[in-house]
């Protein structure tokens, strides 16, 4: 199974999930918000719902996109962990700077 984070940060997908964020929408009219194929937009659409971040209602021809809650749950989630551990390599490498410079010469008015 694709990385849920890898599969949200591409630019495109983070766009579809922005745009369903208001609602459940077909793919002809996601399509036409990009400048590219409404084939490629259904590829992006299944791998948003393989990773379980949106779900597909097949309605007669057409077929309809929103949200998974709990896949957005879950992708809060690691963004907050992500976040967390890459704040935290942060504060380590700073604090390992700072122990290593040298002391600042003391300043005179």
């Amino acid at each position: 199974m694709p990385d849920l984070l890898e599969v949200a940060a591409e630019p495109t997908r983070r766009r579809l999930l922005a745009l369903l964020a208001s609602g459940e929408q077909a793919v002809t009219p996601l399509a036409e918000q990009f400048e590219v194929s409404r084939s490629a937009i259904s590829q992006h659409l299944l791998l948003l719902a393989e990773v379980g971040l949106v779900e597909a209602r097949k309605e007669g021809r057409n077929r309809y996109y929103s949200l998974v809650p709990e896949g957005m749950d879950r992708l809060r989630e690691q963004v907050a962990v992500f976040w967390a551990r890459e704040l935290d390599v942060l504060v380590a490498d700073a604090t390992a700077l700072a122990q290593s410079a040298p002391p600042s010469p003391p300043r005179h008015p």
